[in-house]
């Protein structure tokens, strides 16, 4: 089976401020590590948009109708709960894209999708997306090596939650998110790490406090300034090292 754009569909997507306007080339490293030959063929079906802070891209239980690949900022799968509270599961950086379940031949979405650090990010149809994977051998590689560097990071994400204290996943977390961003200062509030993290907003005020009178954070309005990357790996719990090393194994050319 050949892997054919659709007719009728527009070559010409929008382009997005820091793009090379001769390509329109994606700086999501998953893409990137795709033969320029596979990824030229791709690129005809990727559609660029901006990614909002709090923005929900795809909701939960609603229909999977489009596969995300992050230039940059950070997105968060978050697993809803009927009573309206909400975890963090995983996040998504340019390192990923949001199509495991897609991959697996789900066409409803059982997380949320939700911009924690705006950026932009490419978009394709399920459609193209699994078209794409069924007929295209490297794309369908390096997606299901993607798809075990995601378990992984669920899994052992899965265990810290019941292994470590808040302030080593506070840690983790946001050293995570600095990962992803490559920005020190970190646009997230009190609020939404407490939701994040599965915590009540007094526990996460308590850990962050510590972590700021050790030198290793800022707190601001809005805001959570990375001081001391090395030392804040130090107070986190060696799941954010088990994390990278795992991913960077199924993933060498990709991960950061």
């Amino acid at each position: 089976m050949e892997w054919r754009r659709p007719p009728g569909t527009n070559a010409n997507r929008a382009r997005l401020p820091g793009m090379n306007d001769s390509s329109n080339r994606p700086r999501n490293r998953l893409l990137l590590a795709l033969p320029n030959r596979v990824l030229t063929r791709f690129m005809p079906e990727l559609e660029h948009i901006r990614c909002e802070s709090d923005q929900v891209l795809l909701e939960a239980d609603s229909e999977l109708d489009h596969v995300f690949f992050p230039h940059s900022g950070v997105v968060s799968v978050v697993a809803v709960y009927a009573d309206g509270n909400a975890i963090e599961m995983a996040t998504i950086g340019r390192e990923g894209c949001s199509g495991v379940q897609a991959l697996l031949g789900a066409k409803i979405s059982s997380v949320r999708l939700l911009v924690q650090i705006p950026g932009s990010a490419a978009k394709i149809s399920r459609t193209a997306f699994t078209r794409a994977v069924e007929s295209v051998p490297s794309f369908r590689t390096l997606m299901y090596a993607y798809v075990q560097a995601f378990l992984e990071q669920v899994l052992v994400s899965v265990a810290c939650n019941g292994a470590h204290s808040l302030q080593q996943r506070l840690a983790r977390w946001l050293l995570m998110m600095r990962d992803r961003g490559d920005e020190d200062t970190l646009p997230i509030t009190q609020d939404i790490l407490a939701e994040m993290l599965g915590a009540r907003r007094p526990s996460i005020t308590n850990a962050a406090r510590e972590l700021e009178r050790s030198g290793l954070i800022e707190r601001g309005r809005r805001q959570v300034r990375i001081v001391d990357r090395k030392g804040l790996t130090k107070a986190s719990c060696e799941c954010y090292q088990l994390v990278r090393a795992r991913v960077a194994f199924h993933l060498p050319k990709t991960y950061l």
